[in-house]
């Protein structure tokens, strides 16, 4: 038996933060029919992250209502770059590495989303079809005074920092996406209410229906400060290895803890609460990240493989010898190229020596260690996909991560 609008509408609100407008989705859903709700994601990476599958959770359970999932990936939008809480203009990608990064993804979201429930969709097959006549149409539906209404917008304009002319352009063209798909919602972060909004009254200049609007909550990445992404490089991709995404998890923020397990497990109210009682009564914040590590790999590994990630981890972190007490460096990911920074770097940046003279004598001298492996290359390269435990001589010792 079909679930009553109001009981519906429930699931709906549950964890949103903005909800526009609660009555016209009860109008919707009063019809009886099963609702368009749209989702996009630009391929600007390869992959998608953690901080996707708080949605992704959210369109599962609204599939399990009845309604359909229209997924689309943004491989023309990408080309622009969304400018929602960035502080500088994003790289414009090219057309091949948009097609390469949008091949990965459709296998990437239905080891969350029913397949069955799902549309794939790609805006280059109308958005590329527009006539600079269709462009001026779109472009006169909105001023510059209201785009400069966004904060992101408003921040950079009031520091002097460059804004294109593609960026203003890139709430419209989503907006205008949810036109051609006639979705009934739109779902997305917090920081896409702009846009979603700009979809809403598009729809209404177009003679459409207005699609509500649903926010989720933004979960910020590894370096606990600024929201997950793919550029950022702070991110937990879908497709790390289970060993990775454990050494990852490890290395978050420890107020960060509850609120990964809240929104990135598929753990209850209740066991989110014991959570943060077991913290606040003193529990050590590394045994409960392990289990939120083992939890997060759980769902898209299995309990075997999160088993024999933590145990890996173990080996390398608790039975070594390693002293009780080793001190948590962080390197930026602006260091790195591809995830790797060379170990002389890397000695000076952990603060482990005076000079890059001093680091390649220690080097050459066998005296640096990478996970208990002695380094052998001054030029050697060191992978930070995971966090690592850097020993210089018999007594220095640092956890490092991105």
């Amino acid at each position: 038996m079909p679930m009553k609008p109001q009981d519906q509408l429930q699931v709906f609100k549950e964890g949103a933060v903005d909800l526009i407008s609660e009555g016209d989705l009860l109008k919707k859903l009063d019809r009886g029919k099963p609702l368009r709700i749209k989702y996009g994601a630009d391929p600007s990476a390869p992959d998608l992250h953690l901080g996707h599958t708080v949605p992704l959770k959210k369109l599962k359970e609204l599939q399990a209502l009845g309604h359909t999932v229209v997924f689309l990936i943004g491989d023309f939008t990408a080309r622009i770059g969304d400018p929602s809480m960035r502080s500088e203009t994003r790289k414009t990608l090219s057309e091949a590495e948009i097609k390469k990064n949008a091949e990965t993804y459709q296998k990437q979201v239905f080891r969350i989303l029913n397949r069955k429930k799902t549309e794939v969709v790609y805006n280059s097959k109308w958005l590329n079809q527009l006539k600079p006549s269709d462009f001026l149409n779109l472009t006169s539906k909105y001023t510059v005074a209201r785009i400069l209404e966004r904060d992101d917008f408003q921040k950079r304009y009031s520091e002097k920092q460059p804004i294109t002319i593609l960026e203003f352009l890139y709430p419209l063209l989503q907006g205008y996406d949810s036109v051609v798909l006639k979705s009934d919602l739109e779902l997305g972060g917090t920081d896409q209410k702009f846009n979603l909004l700009v979809g809403r009254e598009l729809q209404r200049d177009y003679g459409q229906e207005p699609q509500v609007v649903l926010t989720l909550p933004i979960i910020e990445g590894l370096d606990g400060k600024q929201k997950m992404s793919k550029s950022l490089g702070n991110h937990i991709a879908l497709n790390d290895t289970a060993n990775e995404m454990f050494g990852k998890v490890m290395s978050i923020p420890d107020n960060l803890i509850v609120r990964y397990y809240k929104h990135l497990t598929d753990g209850t109210i209740q066991e989110v609460e014991q959570v943060k009682e077991s913290l606040n009564q003193g529990t050590n914040p590394r045994d409960v990240k392990a289990e939120l590590a083992r939890k997060i790999i759980s769902r898209f590994y299995g309990s075997e493989a999160a088993k024999k990630a933590s145990d890996q981890f173990d080996q390398i972190f608790k039975q070594k010898e390693l002293p009780d007490e080793i001190a948590e460096i962080k390197i930026p990911v602006s260091k790195l190229r591809e995830n790797q920074i060379d170990v002389v770097s890397l000695l000076q940046e952990a603060k482990m020596v005076s000079s890059k003279s001093e680091a390649r004598r220690l080097v050459e001298q066998g005296g640096v260690k990478v996970n208990q492996t002695k380094v052998s290359s001054p030029d050697a390269k060191v992978s930070l996909k995971t966090p690592i435990v850097l020993q210089c001589g018999k007594r220095k010792f640092a956890r490092v991560s991105i």
